[in-house]
Formats: structure tokens, C-alpha cells, sequence
């Protein structure tokens, strides 16, 4: 069985635990008076206040009945939500599978919302329709649900289809606000797209984390499969240099249409190429967030 958390563990460790909590502080927790362990306070007693809470000694040297207040501390529910249709399965303009950076980038965002007291629950779907976990605490659990994300994606499954998954998340969490995280292919932001991700922003709090395709007009390729058609890429496709040029400016007009179409969404995005250029940009991804919500 492939375990994904400790590879996840070991690159994290390469970064300052400074860092992390700095990225984590305000991102998630959020801190109310009411019952807990952790004493806020002491404030002078009301009609209705609850005897147990009186603090006798305090009221006893201050003259006055006083009671304690507590902080209570506010788990938040983190939604991971990875496509899984067979484009996953291939690899980026990097050669690094997709199926591996889509479970590392969850897998990072997963790792540090359970180190933090949160809970995280995973949706994940392709064109045929979507799935999803329940949210919980606890590594195992998390453990078990990078591993189902894992073993959806095959070269044999069903197109991608981002919008049958954002749709299946809307069916399946209707009520708990959550902090949504998409780890996808780049998209083309049309409207279905548009419309869905507007609603889903509407109730909880987007992230995108998009995985590149591998550019099929370069030079320095060896034999590869076409994952949607089943077949090699043609011959033809490298060495041509002004195919190469209109490529890449597609590439970059796409790539700007759907930054700035998020933007215009609120919905805070990140582009990861490999694994390690992922933790840097899960940690610019809720830094930006973080500070988008103090506004």
C-alpha cells in the first residue's frame, strides 16, 4: 500500500516550522467566549450567569461575584476537492505525473489543517460524476483519503470534468461552511465553470491549485501516449517553431484569463509544476487568503 503522508511529512520538514504556523495563524482558528479549557477572563456576575462559572476566591478578594470566561476554540472544516478524470493521469511539462502532485498538493493542505486541530474531508469526481469523504480528524483518516484520490485516477477513467465535481459538492454540503481547496488541470473558465465556482464562493471559502499539461510541441520528448485518445502523439507536433510560439502565447492567455477570471470571483489561485514548488505555493496560496479575509 502506498502511504502518502510521511513523503508529505519529510518535504515539509525541510521548511521553518516558523513558517508554518506563521502561514496557519488566523487562518483557520478562530477563538469565541464560551466553555472550554483555556480561561479568557473574569467579569462581574449577571442574572443568568451559571453558578459553575463563578471563580469564589476571585470574587472572595475582590469584593464583587465574579465569573470566568473561557475561549472557545472553533474547529473549521477544510474540503479538499481533487479532479480525478483520466487527464490526471498523465504527466505535466515537467514529466512529473499529475496523479502524484494532485495528492501532494491535497495531501500538504490535508497535513496541515489536521496538525492544526481542523477537519478534512475530500470530494473527488471526473465527468461520469463525483464521490466524497466525510470530513474527520486524525492522519489515518486523511491517510485513507489521499489514497482513495490516488486510486480514482487512471488512464482508463473517465474524462475530466471539474464541473461534475463542483456540482456533486454542492448536492453533498449544503449546510457547514468550509474552507474548499480544487487541486485540478488548468481550466478554461466558460460560464458552466463560472457559474459554479460563483456559487460554491457564495457559501464557502475557493482556493484553486491548478497542475499544468505537458506541452506536446517540444523538441525533447520521448514517445509518449495520449491519455484522452489512447494513442501516440504524432510526429509532427515537434520541431515546428511557430507552432511552438502559438502554443505557448495560448498557453499564457489561458493561463491569464483564468487568474484574473478567479480574481474576479475572489478566489485566491496558485499554478504548481512540481513538488517542490508546491509547499512554497500552498503557503503563498493561504497567506493570500488569509490576508484577502482581513480586508
Amino acid at each position: 500500500m502506498t502511504t502518502h503522508l510521511p513523503r508529505i511529512k519529510a518535504r515539509l520538514a525541510l521548511h521553518s516550522h516558523r513558517r508554518v504556523r506563521g502561514v496557519l495563524q488566523g487562518e483557520y482558528a478562530s477563538t469565541h467566549v464560551g466553555r472550554s479549557l483555556d480561561l479568557h477572563d473574569l467579569r462581574t456576575y449577571v442574572r443568568g450567569d451559571d453558578v459553575r462559572d463563578v471563580d469564589w476566591k476571585a470574587s472572595a478578594r475582590s469584593g464583587q461575584m465574579l465569573v470566568k470566561r473561557y475561549v472557545a476554540t472553533r474547529k473549521h472544516t477544510v474540503l479538499l476537492v481533487v479532479s480525478t478524470g483520466r487527464s490526471m493521469a498523465a504527466v505535466n511539462d515537467r514529466l512529473v505525473p499529475k496523479q502524484d502532485l494532485a495528492v501532494f498538493v491535497a495531501g500538504v493542505v490535508g497535513w496541515l489543517a489536521v496538525r492544526h486541530g481542523d477537519l478534512v474531508g475530500v470530494a473527488y469526481g471526473d465527468a461520469q460524476g463525483g464521490r466524497s469523504r466525510p470530513a474527520s480528524g486524525g492522519e489515518l483518516r486523511l491517510e485513507h483519503s489521499l489514497g482513495a484520490v490516488h486510486d480514482a485516477i487512471s488512464s482508463g477513467g473517465a474524462a475530466s470534468d471539474l464541473g461534475s465535481v463542483l456540482e456533486h459538492v454542492a448536492q453533498v454540503v449544503r449546510r457547514r461552511r468550509t474552507i474548499m481547496v480544487v487541486v485540478c488541470d488548468d481550466q478554461v473558465l466558460d460560464d458552466r465553470l463560472r457559474t459554479l465556482l460563483h456559487r460554491a464562493q457564495a457559501q464557502h471559502e475557493v482556493l484553486v491549485v491548478t497542475l499544468g499539461d505537458l506541452d506536446p510541441t517540444r523538441d525533447d520528448l520521448p514517445r509518449l501516449v495520449d491519455v484522452d485518445h489512447g494513442g501516440p502523439l504524432p510526429d509532427w507536433l515537434n520541431g515546428d517553431r511557430r507552432l511552438q510560439e502559438e502554443y505557448a502565447g495560448r498557453l499564457a492567455a489561458d493561463a491569464q484569463d483564468l487568474t484574473a477570471g478567479l480574481a474576479r470571483l475572489g478566489i485566491s489561485h496558485e499554478h504548481v509544476a512540481d513538488h517542490e514548488a508546491a509547499v512554497p505555493a500552498v503557503f503563498r496560496l493561504l497567506e493570500r487568503h488569509r490576508r484577502a479575509r482581513r480586508r
